[in-house]
C-alpha cells in the first residue's frame, strides 16, 4: 500500500532529523537536513492525500447489467477497489444509510427502492478519490450530468440514477463502517501504481 511506504519514508526523514541533535555535524552532511525535511513534508502530505469512499451501484444498476462497465470507469481513472459484495439490503438497513433523508418525502420511497434488489456495494482507493469519485458518477439529477459521465451517459431519471458515492471524507468513513466489517477491506500494492502516481 503506497501509504505503508509514505510512512517508512516519513520515519526515514524524521529519524534523519533527529539524529542531527547527537550527531557531530562533520559526521551528517548539512544539506541532509532541507532534504530530509522536504522529504518529510512531501511524503506526509501525499500520504495525507490518499483516501478511501464508498461506491454502491444501485438494484437498477445491476439489473441493466451495468456492474463491469462502472467498475471499469474507475479503473481507468487509476483508482483501486479494495472491498467489494453483493448484497440485498434490508429496508431497515436502507434506512440507515439514508439516514440523512429522513425527513424528506421521499425518504420511503428510496429506501424501499434500494432494498428491492442486489446492491454492489464497493470501497474504491486513492488520491482524491471522494471527489473525482463523484465527478466520475456525475449529478444527482441525470438530465444536469455531463456527457461522459456515469450518470449523463447511462441514466435518464433521478429515481433510477444507477450508483452512489460518498459526498465527502466524514459520509465516507460512516458509509464503509456501515456497509463492511474491517476485515473485509484490503490493503494490496498494484504495479500500475507507479504509473498512476510517479512524480517526475
Amino acid at each position: 500500500m503506497r501509504s505503508e511506504i509514505y510512512k517508512s519514508a516519513a520515519r526515514a526523514a524524521r529519524s534523519l532529523l533527529s539524529s542531527s541533535k547527537s550527531t557531530a555535524s562533520h559526521l551528517l552532511p548539512a544539506a541532509a537536513l532541507p532534504a530530509a525535511a522536504y522529504m518529510l513534508q512531501e511524503n506526509e502530505a501525499h500520504a495525507a492525500q490518499m483516501e478511501r469512499t464508498f461506491i454502491a451501484i444501485k438494484p437498477d444498476g445491476v439489473q441493466r447489467g451495468l456492474i463491469s462497465e462502472i467498475i471499469s470507469r474507475f479503473e481507468r481513472k487509476g483508482f483501486k477497489l479494495v472491498a467489494i459484495k453483493i448484497t440485498v439490503p434490508s429496508k431497515d438497513f436502507a434506512k440507515k444509510h439514508y439516514h440523512d433523508l429522513k425527513e424528506r418525502p421521499f425518504f420511503d420511497g428510496l429506501c424501499d427502492f434500494l432494498s428491492s434488489g442486489p446492491v454492489i456495494a464497493m470501497v474504491w482507493e486513492g488520491e482524491g478519490v471522494i471527489k473525482y469519485g463523484r465527478k466520475l458518477i456525475g449529478a444527482t439529477d441525470p438530465q444536469k450530468s455531463e456527457p461522459g459521465t456515469i450518470r449523463g451517459d447511462l441514466a435518464v431519471v433521478v429515481g433510477r440514477n444507477i450508483i452512489h458515492g460518498s459526498d465527502g471524507p466524514e459520509t465516507a468513513q460512516d458509509e464503509i463502517k456501515l456497509w463492511f466489517k474491517p476485515e473485509e477491506l484490503t490493503s494490496y500494492a498494484i504495479n500500475s501504481e507507479k504509473w498512476v502516481y510517479g512524480d517526475n
